[in-house]
């Protein structure tokens, strides 16, 4: 077992797009657990639009030159409590970093499901797909055959959120996203009807040629002229799920959206935003529900997955530029084994 362990701390705020200079890797000697805690050796790492928020100056976000927090699996290689044995796998969220030490109060071990690989937990089975399972159960409250217009489509949530839907009975899917192989790949994989490149024109433009009849229900991962785009395309009684606004977390001072307000009273929609961890309750039937369509073939999870801690970082850059398809998630070759 190795003796050192590496974490990513944050060394400056950026303003606008993060670059490798606003990061450091440091090296230090391996935790040692206290009583009632275990350590792990990550195996899994996962990188979220929301960590870009997160680096900048605001109430919850990253500490600079401290290490870094995001959901990740671990593999427990000494433990001294009894919640936890040596080999268990467990969820937490101190990632960014080789080696982290957990309370049980702070993590929870992982189920096995035979056929499911470990990764989905940090996808469809992890914070990714609880957010689409409950924006689509809890707050929108999908309707057998509602019209979904998702932005952001083909990220996590976005590839989430069509596959959880079309099983739930949802109606026509659109989606928007950056290019054209990722509008390819939401038609000919993930199962949406229509989808367009946001780049090709106006979005409002777009998304009318998409969904000439409006749709039920938009699920908005990106804020900005999409979200404006949506609400005008929403028929009577429709909903806005606000999950993300990555089209302004690297341009905070970006010109706000023309949004025709009245809409919203005239159409008579609802527009609702939620934290997952505020759901965490519904773990278990996202599970329930989830786990036999993994296991049956019916439901395939959407993952870029990027090889090497060292790579975090570059990985987290890339998604922010778009790079990935699905949720992006980096491994350790050498401790999965």
């Amino acid at each position: 077992m190795t003796e050192t362990a590496r974490t990513v701390q944050q060394t400056a705020r950026p303003h606008g797009f993060p670059t490798p200079a606003h990061f450091a890797v440091t090296e230090h000697d391996l935790p040692t657990p206290a009583p009632g805690t275990a350590l792990l050796e990550n195996l899994y790492w996962s990188v979220d639009p929301y960590h870009r928020e997160m680096m900048d100056d605001v109430p919850g976000g990253f500490d600079l030159n401290a290490p870094l927090e995001g959901r990740s699996i671990g593999r427990v290689i000494d433990s001294r409590t009894p919640a936890y044995r040596e080999g268990d796998l467990v969820l937490h969220r101190h990632g960014w970093r080789t080696h982290a030490t957990v309370t049980p109060a702070e993590s929870r071990k992982l189920p096995h499901f035979d056929g499911v690989p470990l990764s989905t937990h940090l996808s469809l089975l992890g914070g990714t797909g609880l957010t689409a399972y409950v924006g689509l159960t809890r707050i929108a409250r999908l309707q057998p055959s509602d019209d979904l217009f998702v932005t952001g489509a083909a990220g996590g949530v976005g590839t989430a959120t069509a596959r959880f839907a079309r099983l739930l009975g949802a109606g026509r899917l659109v989606g928007s996203a950056g290019s054209p192989a990722k509008v390819a790949h939401l038609l000919g994989s993930v199962g949406y009807d229509a989808a367009f490149d946001y780049h090709d024109g106006p979005a409002a433009e777009l998304l009318a040629a998409a969904a000439p009849d409006g749709v039920d229900l938009v699920i908005d991962n990106v804020g900005g002229e999409q979200l404006a785009a949506a609400i005008a395309s929403l028929r009577e009684f429709g909903r806005i799920v606000r999950i993300g606004t990555i089209s302004q977390y690297n341009t905070p001072e970006a010109p706000a959206p023309r949004i025709h307000y009245p809409d919203i009273v005239e159409k008579s929609l609802r527009m609702e935003g939620f934290l997952v961890s505020n759901y965490r309750e519904v773990q278990e039937e996202l599970y329930e529900f989830a786990v036999p369509h993994l296991q049956s073939g019916a439901l395939t999870a959407d993952e870029t997955v990027v090889d090497g801690f060292d790579n975090l970082v570059p990985a987290f850059l890339g998604m922010l530029r778009g790079e990935n398809t699905g949720k992006i998630i980096i491994r350790d070759p050498a401790a999965a084994r």
